[in-house]
């Protein structure tokens, strides 16, 4: 049971999950995940976020903890989705004069998630507002689509404290910080990522603000190098690679795909390019769609299947395009016995994405390389190395 004092009269008292196996039903956690909670003690107690249902009663007991037989006043409702909302309806229960601190969008939404009757419990907020409950007051700032419609996030001005919602946030437990930058990129790219225009809308209103720490609803709080977390956020939301570098993501039949895969990925890094290689078939895609869009590159390899993709590169590609994947470069290399048809259904993903430059030549393998398509490997690795 994790509780801290991040500042003064400021408390975490959010819970760890370490037994679940997919976030979001589709997402692996090998390390876990947290539900981020905040308290803050003052002539009014208020509480930030509540937790998801798998951990309500573990949560309760961090609350009741802190609060030492004092009630809550309010309960500042970030961000909807059920692994924050999924202990509202126990925590009214427990402390039924609560108020509940949220906007048109989280009201319009409520009743989907919760329960309870909080027809006179809601405290209607919008951009700029203030709530002060003593010492403290809370600024509320809208971030709609980051990544919800009703999402906002607060800012504590005594403390210059951000509650940023899910911005920030990252797969792994709370001493996960130095793992960090893997976790909240895949995080990110794969939950966040289709919302870049939104992330800079919001960045901008932060950029007004003297922030000393940053309080997200999954992951380490981040209290050190803030510069860093924002100048990655704000490369990743403008669609821009973080490095030079070339993923490769591959899908093989009968493993002859995956030889060319591997000799490509060992003749660019032999040559001092910085190398991912994935094989889609195996592992969760969120691993490929993260390296995809840190990386400059991407190279793709399928063979064909019903005259489609191989079905986990059709997978891949849909969540490329869904997540708004742009301003890459792409290589193809297309394998098929007797009629090869990835170069086409590539290009007809690639035409609906933005700023996508496709590499020549696209490489056409029939099975196993032959002496043409070794060299239009050659020629491709060339081009891919300039």
């Amino acid at each position: 049971m994790k509780i801290e004092e991040i500042a003064k009269n400021i408390y975490y008292v959010g819970v760890e999950d370490k037994t679940i196996d997919l976030f979001e039903s589709q997402y692996i956690v090998p390390k876990g995940i947290t539900y981020n909670s905040y308290i803050i003690k003052d002539k009014k107690n208020l509480i930030v976020d509540t937790v998801d249902s798998r951990k309500t009663e573990e949560w309760l007991e961090n609350v009741e903890k802190v609060l030492e037989g004092e009630t809550l006043d309010y309960l500042v409702v970030s961000h909807l989705e059920p692994d924050h909302s999924g202990s509202i309806d126990a925590l009214i229960s427990k402390y039924p004069e609560m108020k509940i601190v949220g906007n048109a969008k989280t009201f319009a939404f409520m009743p989907q998630f919760i329960k309870s009757n909080i027809e006179n419990k809601k405290v209607l907020v919008e951009e700029g507002e203030e709530l002060s409950i003593g010492e403290h007051t809370f600024k509320f700032i809208m971030a709609p689509m980051v990544h919800w419609p009703e999402v906002m996030v607060e800012y504590e001005e005594k403390e210059k404290i951000l509650f940023s919602a899910d911005a920030f946030g990252t797969f792994g437990i709370l001493e996960n910080e130095e793992n960090w930058y893997e976790d909240a990129g895949r995080y990110y790219f794969n939950i966040v990522g289709k919302y870049g225009i939104q992330v800079q809308a919001l960045l901008k209103k932060a950029a007004t603000l003297d922030i000393s720490k940053i309080c997200p609803l999954h992951g380490p709080i981040l209290k050190e190098n803030l510069e860093k977390y924002i100048k990655l956020y704000d490369v990743w939301s403008r669609y821009e690679p973080e490095e030079e570098g070339i993923t490769i993501a591959y899908t093989s039949i009968h493993g002859n795909t995956k030889k060319i895969a591997e000799k490509l990925a060992k003749d660019l890094i032999d040559r001092g390019e910085k190398v991912a290689i994935y094989d889609l078939s195996r592992g969760n895609l969120s691993y490929a769609i993260a390296d995809a869009f840190r990386y400059s590159k991407l190279v793709l390899l399928s063979a064909t299947y019903n005259m489609q993709l191989f079905p986990p590169m059709q997978s891949f590609l849909s969540q490329l395009q869904g997540k708004n994947y742009q301003n890459r470069k792409l290589a193809i290399i297309e394998n098929g016995s007797w009629a090869p048809n990835v170069a086409n259904c590539i290009k007809e993903f690639a035409s609906k994405m933005k700023d996508i430059t496709i590499y020549e030549p696209i490489v056409t393998v029939r099975t196993t390389l032959n002496e043409e398509s070794k060299q239009k490997l050659e020629n491709l690795l060339e081009n891919l190395v300039k």
